[in-house]
């Protein structure tokens, strides 16, 4: 259905996306095969810079396939795991087994921009698909109380895009969000985040992902030629721990991930360190007459388990189901948007809670400094594990509500 109406005729009115992410990039694409004018506006003049992302779960990489990407994609750099493990106090953990999840059964890391550019790539060959870099959104356009397009500031200087819908899909500081008159609700997050690279070496485990030790909790996931690394530290003690200096912070790595001492000394000093100030919120409301908020600009949620990016993905799936079913984007009223957020907000807020139920675990040194030894542990750990790795490949790999390809 979709192919056909992109290759004959347009489903009625256009669609502004604000955020080239992957959240803005899918819901570009696929609106683009249906038939519907729409154009992704990013503001970098690139996809070529850091991410801390760069996941892609079983239930995208289906997605993916379905678009017709997925060999392309494998032609790239990337790396692939079946199998998470988790190590406690030395002991590993098997956590999570995406072998019975979806059809991919695997998880895929590979940095985002490579995946941006392809998705981008896909979309051009679509006549109706227009994503404009370096061009960020300052403002709306208005008709009333009703959102009738956006005001930019771009390469050749301002300028307006008028649309039928506008979607922010701007992430986490969404001027969108802002400019609509929507807030957020924070909810008290008692972490932080400090990201770093390491060199990898042939020999060093790439499934084992979450380290946690006596005192800290450490994240390497496994990249081309290095270690995408992560300290967990308390909310707001980044100058604490800067006080205590490098030598102290390596030691730190090190207790909790092993195998990095070889590579911890490139870590020459903070410069190379970047904060993640941990943010889980919701917008109490996603909507305003012509206007829906998806992906981190409506519910920014934490790193853990690695599922951001894989509920903004279904957001905009699922946003663009609800604007073909509509008939196109000039037939999408509040009852519309409406049903977008109460498809999506449900299972992103479940999932938010268990984030929460996560970081009050991890963040207790009381707890972590009575963790059993490793022998202890593993002997313990054991005993759930054949229940709780598929459990937790389909809640990590494939999320509480699918959005499928179905329209």
């Amino acid at each position: 259905m979709i192919d056909d109406l992109a290759r004959g005729g347009r489903l009625p009115g256009s669609v502004c996306v604000a955020g080239g992410g992957p959240a803005g990039m899918v819901l570009g694409l696929l609106l683009a095969r249906a038939g519907v004018r729409v154009t992704v506006l990013e503001s970098h003049d690139d996809f070529l810079r850091d991410f801390r992302g760069d996941t892609i779960h079983p239930s995208t990489l289906d997605l993916l396939h379905d678009l017709g990407l997925g060999e392309r994609l494998a032609t790239l750099p990337h790396s692939r795991v079946s199998t998470l493990d988790a190590v406690l106090n030395g002991a590993r953990y098997g956590s999570v087994d995406f072998s019975r999840v979806g059809r991919s059964r695997e998880l895929w890391f590979m940095p985002q921009w490579d995946l941006l550019n392809v998705l981008a790539e896909a979309g051009r060959a679509y006549p109706t698909f227009e994503l404009r870099l370096g061009t960020a959104v300052t403002g709306l356009l208005r008709d009333g109380d009703r959102v009738t397009g956006v005001v930019a500031d771009g390469p050749d200087g301002r300028s307006e895009v008028p649309a039928d819908l506008v979607v922010g899909a701007d992430g986490r500081h969404s001027r969108v969000r802002q400019e609509a008159g929507l807030h957020l609700v924070q909810t008290g997050v008692p972490i932080d985040v400090l990201w770093f690279r390491l060199d990898r070496q042939e020999s060093d485990p790439a499934d084992s992902i979450v380290h946690v030790g006596r005192r800290d909790v450490a994240i390497a996931i496994p990249r081309e030629g290095y270690f995408q690394t992560a300290l967990l530290i308390g909310k707001g003690t980044f100058d604490a721990v800067r006080a205590a200096g490098i030598a102290r912070f390596r030691e730190r790595v090190v207790a909790s991930i092993p195998f990095l001492a070889p590579t911890v000394g490139s870590l020459e000093d903070f410069d190379d360190v970047s904060l993640l100030d941990v943010q889980i919120a919701h917008a109490p409301r996603w909507h305003v007459p012509g206007l829906l908020l998806i992906g981190d600009a409506a519910h920014p949620m934490s790193p853990a388990f690695g599922v951001g990016i894989t509920y903004a993905i279904q957001d905009a799936v699922a946003t663009a189901r609800a604007v073909v079913h509509a008939g196109g984007p000039a037939r999408v009223g509040e009852r519309t948007l409406a049903g977008v957020q109460r498809r999506r907000a449900l299972p992103a807020r479940a999932m938010q809670q268990l984030q929460r139920v996560a970081h009050a675990a991890i963040s207790r040194p009381a707890v972590l400094g009575v963790l059993p030894s490793a022998p202890v542990l593993q002997r313990v750990l054991a005993l759930p594990t054949h229940l709780t790795r598929p459990v937790l490949g389909q809640l990590v790999g494939a999320g509480l509500r699918r959005e499928p390809l179905d329209f």
